[in-house]
């Protein structure tokens, strides 16, 4: 009761403070903190028409950072429900969370299907969404998320808010409960924390075309071999050089390199990447000390102290004042080769502030070295290095043509790097494999050599001698091939952050200055290369464009024409819940192997019931053990399941064992039920109030995996309604 009255005599206050703030004039004085909350919390209740009567609790703070600021409203009740909502000093929402008690279902962690009405949570969301949105801000709300998922309970809109009908920076996220069609959140991004001055106007002085050509010629591609996926052949294909992002001006058709513009904002929201990172391969030797004297016994393996002598043999790796803290077996399983044991030394040169490590990681048994890992502390300010890039290039490609015996003369230099630039203390250069003098990236040595001793600081390389090549015999030109790459964009207008100078005369710049800024965004109407779908580039052989494959996972079957539960299977397949392999098989004879692989994938685990193998078959058995749907020690993959049983699997599975197993309160209306015995009764009286019989109820015959999927959907398809007699 006191806490009522507390919010009765704020909701007073409140009102009282609005309507004397409203009647101070222009020359009064400054609104104080408590004025300022009072009208923003008034505007805040008027836009989104919130009644805050039954809130207990009300409190309000105020943040800002050097763009902004917001206040934070906060409403609670003795009963755990909560409102946070966020709003600039306007009162403008960018924010709102809803939450609410919790509530325990009545039927443990079982899914269920999604359940709710589309269109009318789409409507709430478009409802809300006029509340908050501001003059000339629009959005058009997309497929939502969220219901596309077992137990899924809300519809989750998000995208960009459209600017005078134009898509912007600006965007937006809302969610609205399935159950109830309240919107429990929205979130979303402003003006003021996104970019400097106003929006300018929507209309283009500049033709789509004119910028298409401008934009389109910055395109670039390289003829490279790729390895198709999952074999040992590689094609040719074009593929998209990484250059800069280009806008094109709508008002003065200008092309603008945003990459280099953003250059000039001093790394604002980048982060950094210090060169430090430890040498993970020695932490994780992968066999314990005992296995690693086990494979010092193996034929042919070399003990650390006889690798690290070879290795300090050789000046190339700079080892004089490393000291060998580690070393490490471990072994390395090879596709169709024996397994290969690996030896991971690590070294340590202590330093008067940071020592240097350097891992190398060799083939056990013959020395051959497979990778090099170092770390130093990165070069002072004005330190020059000792060697220059071309010198290093010297050293790198005399290590390198040592190390790769013959496969050298078919690699060429594909990147040189000067991390010097970036005071780190090495240059790098990787060298791939040519056919025909067409780069195959994936063959490929990548060597960091230190910019003081010029000893090799990293080593990295792949290289598969099976892969087979394609002709380049007929493939079409470049500039065919710039065309079709071209094809696939389309040229958009859009309103776009821009980087501009900060100018001091301004309250807001002069603070973003303050902070080390030189540069921020302004909001600019521009055109630029947009593509719905993902290409990796165009293929040679054909020049249309070449799509990664689709990842798609969904289940299907080609068994079920003429089937009684089509639909059922085809809506549990929606879900990702079924077989894999293309078959469902609905009339065969249900096994205790069919039910485990069925249930199983209610938590992701989809197989092809007739290929598993044992570890598969292992698996997901002790997924089922810890679903519940069998007891430990029962494992019979082919006994046959009854009707009966599938039904008890089932509801113990979902949480109605314990009310099903209560004797003498169950009636039910099965045309056998005089059949059903006494212990059995429950969980058929259940069964039929959730529709997962009907009919007969016949719980002595074996069940087919058509029936199983039905009771199944019945099942998923509950709203945790209380089921009894």
């Amino acid at each position: 009761m006191e806490g009522r009255m507390m919010k009765k005599l704020f909701s007073l206050t409140l009102a009282m403070v609005t309507a004397l703030g409203l009647m101070l004039p222009a020359s009064a004085a400054e609104e104080t903190t408590d004025e300022a909350l009072a009208r923003v919390t008034q505007a805040v209740k008027a836009a989104l028409d919130l009644d805050t009567d039954a809130y207990d609790e009300f409190q309000g703070s105020w943040y800002e950072d050097g763009l902004t600021g917001a206040w934070d409203l906060y409403w609670s009740t003795e009963l755990e429900e909560e409102l946070s909502i966020s709003a600039l000093d306007d009162g403008t929402v960018i924010s709102y969370d809803l939450g609410l008690p919790y509530t325990a279902s009545n039927s443990g962690d079982f899914p269920v299907f999604p359940q709710g009405d589309e269109a009318a949570a789409a409507r709430a969301a478009g409802d809300f969404l006029d509340k908050v949105l501001r003059e000339g801000e629009s959005v058009k709300l997309e497929e939502p998320r969220g219901m596309d998922i077992l137990g899924g309970d809300s519809y989750r809109y998000s995208g960009v808010i459209l600017l005078n009908g134009l898509p912007s920076p600006l965007t937006y996220s809302i969610t609205v409960d399935a159950a109830d069609n309240r919107v429990r959140s929205f979130h979303r991004t402003t003006a003021e924390d996104t970019f400097l001055g106003d929006v300018p106007s929507a209309a283009a002085a500049v033709r789509r075309d004119q910028a298409a050509k401008l934009l389109t010629d910055t395109l670039e591609l390289k003829l490279e071999y790729v390895r198709e996926a999952g074999g040992t052949s590689a094609v040719l294909r074009y593929l998209p050089v990484d250059t800069d992002t280009f806008y094109v001006d709508a008002a003065t058709g200008a092309l603008l390199n945003l990459t280099e513009l953003e250059d000039q904002m001093g790394g604002w929201g980048a982060g950094g990447s210090a060169d430090n990172t430890a040498a993970a391969e020695s932490e994780d030797s992968g066999l314990s000390p005992a296995e690693q004297a086990g494979i010092a016994q193996m034929e042919g393996v070399r003990s650390s102290a006889f690798l690290d002598q070879s290795l300090r043999a050789e000046p190339v790796y700079g080892l004089t004042e490393y000291a060998l803290s580690s070393a490490a077996y471990r072994l390395a399983e090879q596709e169709g080769k024996e397994d290969q044991v690996l030896c991971v030394l690590s070294y340590v040169r202590p330093g008067e502030e940071d020592s240097c490590s350097r891992t190398i990681t060799v083939d056990a048994r013959t020395g051959a070295v497979q990778e090099v890992f170092s770390y130093a502390p990165g070069m002072e300010d004005g330190e020059t290095p000792a060697l220059t890039q071309a010198e290093a290039q010297v050293k790198a490609e005399t290590f390198l043509s040592a190390l790769c015996g013959g496969r050298w003369s078919a690699l060429t230099l594909y990147d040189g790097r000067d991390n010097t630039e970036d005071r780190r203390p090495y240059y790098t250069f990787t060298y791939v494999q040519q056919v025909g003098g067409i780069p195959f990236p994936e063959n490929r040595y990548t060597v960091a050599i230190d910019s003081g001793d010029g000893s090799v600081y990293r080593l990295d390389y792949q290289y598969d001698e099976d892969v087979t090549f394609a002709s380049s015999a007929g493939i079409v030109g470049e500039t065919a091939a710039l065309a079709a790459w071209a094809g696939t964009y389309d040229t958009v207008l859009a309103y776009r952050l821009v980087p501009r100078p900060l100018e001091s005369g301004d309250e807001t710049e002069a603070r973003l200055m303050e902070l080390g800024l030189t540069h921020f965004y302004e909001l600019r109407l521009t055109y630029a290369l947009e593509r719905e779908e993902r290409y990796l580039g165009i293929d040679a052989a054909t020049g249309k464009p070449a799509a990664p494959e689709s990842g798609d996972t969904a289940i299907t079957y080609t068994d079920l024409s003429g089937s009684g539960v089509k639909a059922d299977v085809e809506k549990l397949a929606r879900y990702g819940v079924g077989y894999d392999g293309g078959r469902f098989r609905p009339d065969k004879q249900l096994t205790q192997w069919d039910l485990v692989a069925l249930l199983a994938s209610l938590e992701g685990y989809c197989i092809d019931p007739e290929t598993a193998d044992e570890s598969t078959r292992d698996t997901v058995y002790s997924v089922a053990y810890r679903m519940g749907i069998l007891p430990r020690g029962t494992r019979d993959e082919g006994r046959a399941v009854t009707r009966g049983q599938a039904v008890k699997c089932l509801l113990d599975c979902a949480g109605y064992g314990p009310a099903a197993r209560l004797q003498g309160i169950y009636t039910c209306t099965y045309s056998d039920a005089a059949a059903i015995p006494e212990a059995d009764l429950g969980y058929a009286a259940i069964a039929q109030a959730l529709g997962m019989v009907r009919g007969s109820y016949q719980g002595d015959r074996t069940a087919t995996r058509g029936e199983l999927a039905a009771m199944l959907c019945r099942l998923l398809e509950r709203q945790g309604a209380n089921v009894g007699a």
